[in-house]
């Protein structure tokens, strides 16, 4: 190449996966300010923008977030739960290893984040109101165990319970596809039990928010059999499939902290 001749302009970079994500994410999910006066604020989003999410979650590596397996990091951030979940769990035994949170992205439309848990580590019951879920499974094996609740309302004679109808109860082992959950299917209800170790990338919308009434609200399953329904209440796929939900008001036992997200930074658009 001669002096004075122009250089060729190098090729704009590949966005990662993750900005791909926010931005597909921004694109499908409104901010609740925008929409509070809409009645249909509490609406899942068309699922067409929602498979479209889960095509390309279905495509991340833990390479693609900077994970992996043998080697989690501690680090800053408390993620989506925020520092009232943490603080309202109590105190784990000083030998059980911890789940790590590694926050990467929160707006008041859609937070994205990773759980990283170690084999045997536990997320107890708890459901997700007003919420849609996507979660992938990024690597290792987990048991999932979800509910919806039966609408309308069953409830039990005079015991503080309300029956869900079971969705899931699987052992997920990756890779397998993005799983997805509404306000009011999709197992909104659900906890997981780590196999082998394992993470999982979340993607929720909205986030939880105690000021808008979106609080995280933790449950104790019974047996159909626990209980009588109140009423001439009839299950119509057999008792299994079924489980009398009870909301826990103590605080719950999760050794859970916020971890170092080393993965590709999310670049927020300006509006």
């Amino acid at each position: 190449m001669g002096w004075g001749m122009p250089t060729r302009a190098a090729p704009p970079a590949t966005p990662s996966r993750v900005q791909a994500l926010y931005e597909l994410c921004k694109r499908t999910f409104p901010s609740p300010s925008s929409v509070a006066a809409s009645s249909s604020s509490s609406s899942p989003p068309p699922d067409h923008a929602v498979c479209a999410i889960s095509s390309l979650m279905d495509t991340i590596t833990p390479v693609d977030v900077g994970l992996r397996a043998d080697n989690l990091e501690d680090g800053r951030g408390f993620g989506f739960f925020g520092s009232n979940f943490l603080k309202d769990s109590s105190r784990a035994a000083r030998w059980a290893q911890p789940i790590n949170y590694l926050h990467v992205y929160e707006c008041d439309a859609f937070s994205i984040g990773i759980f990283c848990l170690p084999t045997s580590a536990v997320i107890p019951l708890h459901d997700h109101p007003g919420m849609t879920v996507l979660s992938k499974l990024l690597y290792g094996s987990m048991h999932v165990k979800s509910y919806d609740w039966v609408e309308p309302a069953v409830l039990a004679s005079g015991k503080p319970v309300r029956l869900g109808k079971l969705h899931a109860d699987d052992v997920l082992n990756a890779p397998c596809p993005t799983a997805v959950l509404y306000p009011q299917s999709g197992g909104n209800i659900h906890c997981f039990t780590s196999v082998k170790s394992c993470a999982v990338l979340d993607v929720i919308a909205p986030p939880y928010s105690e000021s808008s009434g979106r609080v995280c609200t933790y449950f104790h399953d019974y047996p159909f059999s626990s209980f009588s329904a109140a009423g001439h209440a009839k299950v119509v796929h057999g008792p299994d499939n079924y489980a009398w939900l009870e909301a826990l008001n103590a605080p719950v036992n999760i050794n859970m902290r916020p971890g170092m997200y080393t993965g590709p930074n999310v670049q927020e658009h300006l509006p």
